[in-house]
């Protein structure tokens, strides 16, 4: 038995031992071929050997480094974005001046900037004024409230059905309404807390609000106009069907009609009716993006293609206003500070009520943006 183990144990060790001898010549002969030919796809021979063979181009030259000029557009930063969306005056006769800038403070008879707010975002869409004086925000982040004592943010982070506020407004009980692109929200300013909402709103978007001589609450939205109780927040009329569709910003007039102004109309509605009382000729075809009334009764017009001055009772247009900053016009505060201002795409301007002379704001417009009148 011992001598059977013992042949077991040479047989095993011979074998090992060829296997060792043989291992290192074929190592070295597939290190031959491998690194003499290091090529794809490989081809076969007759014999069924396998030989790389190279068929493609050589890898192109490392390119060099970016130019200067692309590092400096790299790290450039986004130009500043000038549009100024919301005009609100205060009980003081000062002026609050809203963009995607932020949020600043002006005496609109020199033109002075008073303040310029810090807020945590600066893409603002709607200002308003309460019944003790705040001044209420509403950005693409949410709501704020600014105490015009100390002009700090004294409220912020309301629970909203959409932080995208687009429409602010004090009803006469002194209730502030927040219209957002998913409905309404009422809140009680002086306690911050939100009401009620209403987000199934027809037309969804709350773009623009008014009170009718009633005091009830008018909505501009995607489908029409909506008429909202302002006591109990439910919809109590409905004008759909509108010519242009959408209602982008409305105004209330002397004779209590609503002036409403669509991508291509501006409107004149009977609000007890509700009828289309005329489509206002001059503004046929016209995108209508803001509607106020001055004190002598003339109505403004802001359209994204020049501000014109009507007569509100035939419509006929008194006169056009040149030279603004940018002919899209998104926002109108008349009788302020003896002037007419105009928020634009491109800035801030001011128009003389009783000379007509035009001239931009230059600390809110892309020319010269400083603080300066």
């Amino acid at each position: 038995m011992a001598f059977l183990t013992a042949h077991i144990r040479f047989l095993m060790s011979v074998t090992l031992l060829g296997l060792s001898l043989a291992h290192p010549r074929a190592i070295a002969q597939t290190l031959v071929q491998t690194n003499t030919e290091l090529d794809f796809p490989p081809t076969y021979t007759d014999s069924g050997s396998q030989t790389p063979v190279y068929t493609g181009d050589p890898p192109p030259p490392l390119s060099g480094p970016l130019p200067p000029e692309r590092l400096r557009q790299d790290s450039a930063p986004l130009p500043t974005d000038f549009r100024v969306s919301a005009l609100q005056p205060d009980f003081t006769g000062d002026l609050w001046v809203g963009g995607w800038t932020g949020l600043a403070r002006i005496n609109p008879n020199s033109g002075r900037v008073l303040a310029r707010i810090a807020l945590p975002n600066y893409t603002i869409g709607a200002l308003a004024q309460d019944k003790v004086g705040r001044i209420w925000v509403g950005s693409y982040e949410g709501l704020l409230r600014v105490d015009p004592r100390s002009n700090e943010v004294t409220a912020q982070n309301f629970t909203l059905p959409s932080n995208r506020v687009l429409s602010l407004l004090i009803d006469r009980r002194g209730y502030l309404w927040v219209g957002s692109d998913r409905g309404l929200t009422l809140i009680s300013p002086d306690q911050g807390l939100l009401m009620t909402t209403l987000q199934k709103l027809p037309g969804v978007s709350a773009n623009a609000l008014t009170l009718d001589q009633e005091g009830q609450l008018w909505v501009g939205t995607l489908e029409g106009l909506v008429r909202v109780d302002t006591a109990s927040a439910l919809v109590i009329g409905r004008i759909p069907s509108l010519p242009g569709t959408t209602v982008q910003t409305l105004a209330l007039s002397p004779d209590g009609k609503l002036w409403a102004g669509t991508p291509n109309s501006l409107l004149v509605i009977d609000p007890e009716t509700r009828e289309v009382l005329r489509s206002v000729t001059p503004l046929r075809g016209r995108n209508v993006t803001s509607v106020r009334f001055a004190q002598d009764g003339s109505v403004w017009v802001g359209t994204d293609n020049g501000l014109l001055k009507l007569k509100p009772d035939s419509g006929a247009v008194l006169g056009e206003v040149p030279d603004l900053p940018s002919s899209r016009v998104l926002s109108l505060s008349p009788d302020t500070g003896n002037k007419l201002w105009v928020g634009t795409t491109e800035g801030l301007a001011w128009v003389s009520q009783t000379t007509g002379q035009v001239r931009p704001h230059l600390a809110f417009t892309r020319e010269n943006p400083r603080e300066s009148f």
